[in-house]
């Protein structure tokens, strides 16, 4: 009898450790859960800690999140590290307004910013919200000037 309750407290233990697991991520491309002031930057090491710059990078096929402090370490390390999957990484940046995660490739970037690697570097989702005497440019013009 006291072989079956440890059995069945046990069964019971591990089918709620599952059922929690299941719920960390929501898919492999979603934004996951950010530990602000203790998960570092994969590049540069520093601790995440400015909510209106940071990046988070998920590899689609694992689904494994690298964090960034600015989108130049983030970019800066896909070259470094020659990081194969860097086309199909889901690039997840705060929007400066809002603090709110929005698409890095579809944001728009103003070029004259205090970022946490001075990388200057800015992202909106909406361009309406870009002062109208600032350069507004692209995600692809980010990568250019942010690896040369």
């Amino acid at each position: 009898m006291k072989l079956l309750k440890l059995l069945l407290t046990t069964a019971s233990i591990f089918s709620i450790a599952l059922l929690f697991s299941g719920c960390e991520e929501k898919s492999k491309t979603d934004v996951g859960e950010v530990h602000w002031d203790r998960d570092m930057c994969a590049r540069c090491v520093m601790v995440v800690s400015d909510r209106h710059n940071t990046v988070q990078v998920r590899d689609v096929s694992t689904g494994k999140k690298y964090m960034f402090d600015d989108i130049g370490c983030t970019l800066q390390w896909f070259k470094d590290q020659n990081i194969q999957w860097k086309d199909t990484a889901k690039i997840w940046i705060t929007d400066v307004a809002t603090g709110k995660w929005i698409d890095a490739r579809t944001a728009f970037y103003n070029t004259e910013n205090i970022t946490p690697m001075g990388y200057g570097f800015s992202a909106h989702k909406e361009k309406s919200t870009i002062q109208k005497d600032q350069e507004i440019i692209d995600f692809n013009e980010v990568v250019k000037r942010a690896v040369k």
